[in-house]
């Protein structure tokens, strides 16, 4: 009925998931939806009017440390966007590796609309569209559809079955290499942040150890045998 609002209950429920999703081996993949079919997200709850109040004796916020949490995960994460995705609900989706919409969905920015500015979510939105398309969207404040961001390549696909579409993307990796997903998200999640000559220095270094995993061997060994691979993981 608030379109998914976010407020701290729900920042501390959704942190408490990625935990659960980072210990546990057995994961291969995340999924986030937002309840019905109007909204996937729409950003803070603004109807309490403590939206924007904080504890400033903290150095950080709920949503920020959410963001913090989801760099730590190695498995994909899915956003599963059913409806409006606005403010915080882009951070939501931003932070996800991959996006499906539906058709009717729109994303945008309203933030300047009601006086302040998507920071926080800004850390995550960065570098994933073009930067002239970015700054239209933050002092603008107005939604795009969902074939806008499309092209825009702020998501993966739009599909009009939508489970249909999330599950054929899950389907495209659910049957790789586990341990090779795992350290790639590692590996890509590092590398942003580096020049080119870090970024060249981890990932050489980095090759070597993806090549000493036993899901390495298997895939080779399948591909000389031409089969198909059994992975185990590790």
């Amino acid at each position: 009925d608030k379109r998914n609002a976010l407020d701290a209950e729900h920042y501390q429920a959704l942190s408490d998931a990625w935990v659960r999703v980072r210990d546990d081996p057995a994961v291969r993949v995340a999924v986030v939806t937002g309840a019905g079919d109007k909204a996937f997200c729409a950003g803070a709850d603004l109807a309490t009017g403590q939206s924007f109040k904080f504890d400033y004796s903290e150095p950080t916020q709920g949503i920020a440390n959410l963001f913090r949490l989801s760099r730590q995960l190695n498995v994909p994460l899915v956003a599963r966007v059913n409806g409006a995705c606005m403010a915080g609900g882009m951070g939501l989706m931003a932070m996800c590796d991959m996006v499906v919409a539906a058709p009717h969905a729109i994303f945008g920015l309203p933030e300047v609309k009601v006086g302040v500015f998507p920071a926080q979510v800004l850390s995550v939105l960065n570098g994933l569209i073009g930067a002239r398309a970015l700054t239209e969207l933050c002092v603008t404040g107005e939604p795009i559809s969902a074939q806008e961001a499309l092209q825009l390549g702020l998501i993966n696909r739009v599909a009009d079955d939508l489970d249909a579409g999330v599950q054929a993307l899950l389907d495209r990796f659910l049957d790789k290499s586990p341990a090779a997903i795992r350290r790639g998200l590692y590996l890509m999640k590092r590398i942003g942040a580096m020049s080119f000559e870090e970024s060249m220095a981890f990932t050489e270094s980095q090759i070597g150890l993806f090549a000493l995993t036993d899901d390495a061997a298997e895939g080779q060994l399948a591909f000389r045998e031409k089969r198909k691979p059994k992975w185990s993981g590790r």
